[in-house]
């Protein structure tokens, strides 16, 4: 008995010693079993946590995107306006002019003229026809802006919209007839004289500047107009201070082609009676006369491409001030 108590005894010993050999590797009872669960419960761990990870980086994502666009992003810089008048514009066109009349005065100065020639251009005949082709140019100019620009303001009124159609029509009709052909007939009708010629020049060039101040005032943002209307301003306030100032680009562009359209439509007047530089054209022509013709075609292209010149400026100077003034032509370039 002493026997089995002793190798009891020496079994526990051996039993305890093993136990402190695999504490000692760092090995504890159980411990097979914890090892061979933990690669599987890591990446139970991790694909679980991947998600969780993704969206929270995701949503980490957002919310600063979603700062940065609530932050406050500094408008750019305007581009600094256009200067409306530069010293090409304002030098070019006049130095070409000067350039060409001296041109043909020292050409003038030597060329022979025949009698009939220096009968032609003597007795100051030639200022007087400037002078008639520029009242001719300046009263068919009012003329023209006495009836299209009104005109054009009653047809954009509500009342008058649906005739608008037939005025153009009406006003087209001046446009699609020769020249000549209307002059002609106004003087059967009125005999001839400065007063038919007027009435021809100024139903020629009507169309442009009427298509014109109906397109200008047709553009306007009638988001302004309600606004205007809305505190308290009266029709007539609306329209002057509103409407025409808008429109005023489109109106400028209208009388700036009339104004040229007039100038080489006064030409004809002689043949109507009414003077001006065609006068020496058809002198020139008829008596085979060069200097003659000459010198009414050089001036009758030199007053043509200084009134546009002019009228250029007064339409850049008149033009009102803002970045949507003449963005807007429909009508540019139509008529010209």
């Amino acid at each position: 008995m002493a026997d089995r108590d002793e190798g009891r005894r020496k079994a526990g010993d051996t039993h305890h010693d093993e136990d402190k050999g695999e504490a000692g590797l760092g090995r504890h009872p159980g411990s097979e079993h914890a090892a061979g669960s933990t690669p599987r419960d890591a990446g139970e761990h991790t694909a679980r946590s991947a998600p969780r990870d993704e969206g929270k980086h995701r949503a980490g994502s957002e919310l600063r995107d979603a700062r940065a666009s609530d932050q406050e992003v500094p408008s750019p810089r305007p581009d600094p306006p256009a200067r409306r008048l530069t010293w090409q514009r304002l030098t070019l066109l006049p130095a070409f002019l000067v350039a060409l009349l001296l041109g043909t005065w020292l050409w003038f100065r030597q060329a022979d003229l025949d009698p009939v020639s220096a009968d032609a251009l003597s007795g100051g005949r030639v200022s007087g026809a400037l002078w008639q082709h520029v009242r001719l140019t300046a009263l068919s100019t009012f003329l023209v802006l006495a009836v299209a620009i009104p005109l054009g303001v009653l047809l954009t009124r509500r009342a008058f919209r649906r005739v608008t159609p037939a005025a153009m029509t009406v006003a087209g009709w001046g446009r699609a007839t020769p020249a000549i052909g209307l002059l002609a007939l106004l003087v059967i009708v009125l005999g001839s004289g400065t007063r038919a010629v007027l009435i021809g020049i100024a139903v020629y060039a009507v169309l442009p500047a009427l298509a014109h101040t109906l397109a200008g005032l047709k553009a306007n943002d009638p988001a302004l107009l309600e606004a205007a209307h809305g505190i308290g301003m009266s029709p007539l306030a609306v329209l002057t201070r509103v409407e025409l100032p808008l429109a005023a680009p489109l109106i400028l562009a209208g009388v700036r082609t009339a104004l040229v359209l007039n100038v080489g439509t006064a030409t004809l007047a002689a043949f109507g009676g009414g003077g001006g530089l065609g006068v020496l054209i058809t002198t020139g022509i008829a008596d085979h006369r060069m200097p003659v013709l000459v010198l009414g075609t050089v001036l009758t292209l030199t007053l043509a491409l200084l009134v546009d010149w002019l009228a250029s400026l007064a339409e850049a100077l008149l033009r009102p001030r803002g970045p949507d003034s003449m963005q807007r032509s429909p009508c540019k370039g139509l008529f010209a």
